[in-house]
């Protein structure tokens, strides 16, 4: 299997990702900070600390956030925003490929945000872990947000005009 290396740890080195069934013993543990880093890490993938606290790092050029959000950081967000931003008049077509995109598939979740007088894309994937988080589930949907998040931006990429720009202050994984 050939592609970018990150892309390889996610999947395991493997061209499809196996099904794996719940493991009996293994008891939900609440959602931290470091077991989100502890997965990075395992995979190699470099990152830093941001000055809000927030893990982040960038994948194929494109800056990803690891969030701890709610009440008592129960909430896991994987967001990541398209290293290219679009002039405003590129609203209309930009917001009709996002349509496309959320409309045939579940994740992730795609907006168009306006910024700084042009148009930024994010990626969103959110998990309530309130009840705890195996080291399992956790991996899958950190996997899920990395991977889908990149599918976005890869697929636009192609079909949205002008030229790339925000390079990224971050190693890329």
């Amino acid at each position: 299997m050939s592609g970018p290396g990150w892309l390889l740890r996610v999947l395991g080195g493997l061209p499809k990702p196996t099904k794996q069934g719940p493991v009996d013993d293994e008891v939900p543990a609440p959602l931290t900070r470091d077991r989100v880093a502890d997965y990075l890490l395992a995979r190699g993938y470099r990152f830093v600390v941001d000055e809000d606290g927030d893990l982040t790092g960038t994948w194929d050029g494109n800056r990803f956030w690891f969030l701890l959000l709610g009440e008592q950081d129960e909430i896991l967000q994987v967001r990541g925003r398209w290293h290219r931003t679009l002039p405003l008049e590129h609203r209309r077509a930009l917001a009709l490929a996002i349509n496309d995109w959320n409309r045939e598939r579940i994740w992730p979740k795609a907006y168009v945000r306006e910024e700084d007088g042009v148009l930024a894309v994010y990626a969103e994937v959110s998990a309530d872990l309130e009840p705890g988080v195996t080291d399992v589930q956790l991996a899958q949907l950190l996997a899920c947000g990395l991977g889908t998040g990149v599918q976005l931006f890869a697929a636009l990429d192609p079909v949205v005009p002008g030229e790339p720009g925000n390079a990224p202050d971050v190693p890329d994984n």
